[in-house]
């Protein structure tokens, strides 16, 4: 009889680790991550110069929260909460709650308060089908813009983007519903996406401000990575257009980058090119890019920038670098660095010296 409860007893208990096993395994996996960037950035225009303390010289500063939970079968829910961050000041990035200049509220520029401006999103994924992603995050017009050494932040940013033309949705959008091709594809990847300005349904001809949408098809194979994007969002005053194409190739001694851009914002187009390169030297990296931006507006202003940076790799998560760069003008264009300011067909200058860390 003591052997049999003693058995019993070991059954339970055997059955009580299992039941603790499976919960376990079963709870989600949370991760806290971030980046904080410092920089001095000073500029150099021929109306006024600036030196400033800020961040974004290599990488944006920012805070996340991402989780998952496996739900068997292949599939698995997921979630993407992410936050730009001024560590200069301590002040959040602001948001767009409609894909329209009226949703951009008010206030100074991160005077309200933390918002997860980057990403805001919640994610179904299939192991054959895909991916089904809802909330705020980039267009897939501007995934392209990132085949760039200077990940598109600092003084090194490419003029292959121009908010005047493209408006608030050139980089990101809110209120969206992206799906994304699975893994597996013989290198294929590709993402379509469509997102709405939220307005009220009543005849209006600003109605559907803020509504669009856009598409992404790509190719990585070996030292090759190419894609091909064009996205559209509407407003009365005139739809916006971005059309772009960028890839890389990796010789292992250097990476080089093209990126070719088209953008219109009603009757007004936009041109866009960039050619770019980095080489890996020991623990650091070289960066060269140059790049040009033109409209069709009276004058033809048109653009043109150097750039040269150098990242020191310290550790994994810490880096030192610097980056110069100098845009020309011309055609009536006043392009500017780092804050400071140049009169029409003048040139700019400015130069980055940061710290990145990562976590």
């Amino acid at each position: 009889m003591l052997n049999k409860k003693f058995s019993m007893k070991k059954t339970l208990f055997a059955a009580a680790l299992l039941a603790s096993a499976v919960t376990v395994s079963a709870q989600p996996s949370i991760t806290l991550f971030g980046v904080v960037d410092a920089r001095v950035a000073i500029g150099r225009g021929s109306l006024a110069d600036a030196v400033q303390l800020t961040s974004a010289g290599l990488n944006t500063s920012r805070l996340g929260f991402r989780g998952s939970e496996d739900l068997g079968g292949g599939l698995a829910a997921s979630f993407w909460l992410e936050a730009a961050l001024s560590n200069d000041s301590g002040a959040g990035g602001p948001t767009n709650t409609n894909n329209q200049a009226s949703g951009a509220g008010t206030g100074s520029s991160g005077s309200q308060g933390l918002t997860f401006a980057r990403r805001s999103t919640v994610s179904l994924t299939g192991r054959n089908w895909g991916e089904l992603r809802l909330g705020r995050e980039y267009v897939p017009q501007y995934l392209n813009l990132l085949f760039d050494p200077f990940g598109n932040v600092g003084v090194g940013v490419p003029l292959t983007l121009s908010s005047i033309i493209t408006g608030v949705t050139s980089t990101r959008a809110s209120n969206g519903v992206a799906y994304f091709l699975p893994a597996g594809l013989g290198g294929f990847y590709g993402t379509a996406r469509y997102y709405l300005g939220e307005n009220s349904r009543d005849g209006a001809a600003t109605e559907d401000d803020g509504n669009g949408g856009g598409v992404r098809i790509g190719y990585a194979s070996g030292p090759l990575d190419m894609a091909v994007a064009t996205g559209r969002t509407e407003y009365a005053s005139g739809d916006t257009r971005q059309t772009n194409i960028g890839g890389s190739w990796n010789f292992k001694v250097a990476k080089v980058f093209l990126v070719i851009g088209r953008d219109r914002r009603g009757a007004l187009r936009g041109r866009s090119w960039e050619v770019a390169g980095v080489v890996p030297l020991g623990r650091g990296e070289f960066k060269l890019a140059l790049s040009d931006y033109s409209t069709d507006a009276a004058g033809n202003p048109e653009s043109k920038k150097v750039a040269l940076g150098y990242v020191q790799h310290l550790s994994k998560r810490t880096a030192l670098y610097t980056t110069w760069a100098r845009v020309e003008n011309s055609g009536g264009a006043a392009a500017s660095l780092n804050g400071s300011s140049t009169a029409a067909n003048a040139s700019s200058s400015g130069l980055d010296l940061g710290i990145r860390h990562s976590f």
